[in-house]
C-alpha cells in the first residue's frame, strides 16, 4: 500500500482531499479523479479543473501541465456526463425544494428561485438615467 504524498497537489487541495477521504495515491486510484473531483465539489470546496488534472497527472506519474490534450478532454468529459446524471446543487436550490416540499409542492426550477428569464425579473428592475431623474 503506498502512503506517499500525492504529486501535483498542494496544502489547500491536500486538505480537500482529506476531507473528502482521500489521502494516499492508492485512496486516488481507488476512487479515481472524476470521482474525487465531484466528491470534493459535493463537499462544498469551489476547486477549479486544475485540481482534476492535478489528480490525473498524480496517477500518471507526471506533471499536470504534461498531460495530453486528448486525455484533458477525456477527463472533461468524463466529469460532464457524470455531473450531468447527478449535478451538483446550489445550497439556494436546496433550499428552495425543501420549502417547496414543506410546502406540498413538487421541485422548484432553477428559474423560481433567481435566475432571470424573459418574463420574470423578480420585482428587480434596473434604474437608468442621469441622477436628476431620480430625485
Amino acid at each position: 500500500m503506498s502512503h506517499e504524498k500525492i504529486r501535483n497537489v498542494g496544502p489547500k487541495s491536500a486538505a480537500w482531499l482529506r476531507q473528502v477521504g482521500v489521502r494516499t495515491l492508492d485512496d486516488l486510484r481507488e476512487t479515481g479523479p472524476v470521482a474525487t473531483f465531484l466528491k470534493v465539489k459535493r463537499a462544498g470546496f469551489r476547486p477549479s479543473l486544475n485540481l482534476l488534472y492535478s489528480m490525473a497527472g498524480a496517477l500518471e506519474d507526471c506533471h499536470w501541465t504534461d498531460l495530453n490534450e486528448t486525455t484533458r478532454q477525456a477527463l472533461l468529459t468524463e466529469y460532464e456526463a457524470a455531473n450531468a446524471a447527478n449535478p451538483i446543487r446550489n445550497r439556494w436550490e436546496k433550499s428552495a425544494d425543501r420549502s417547496a416540499r414543506r410546502d406540498g409542492g413538487g421541485k422548484v426550477s432553477t428559474t423560481e428561485i433567481g435566475e432571470e428569464n424573459e418574463t420574470d425579473d423578480g420585482g428587480v428592475r434596473e434604474l437608468t438615467g442621469s441622477g436628476g431623474e431620480f430625485e
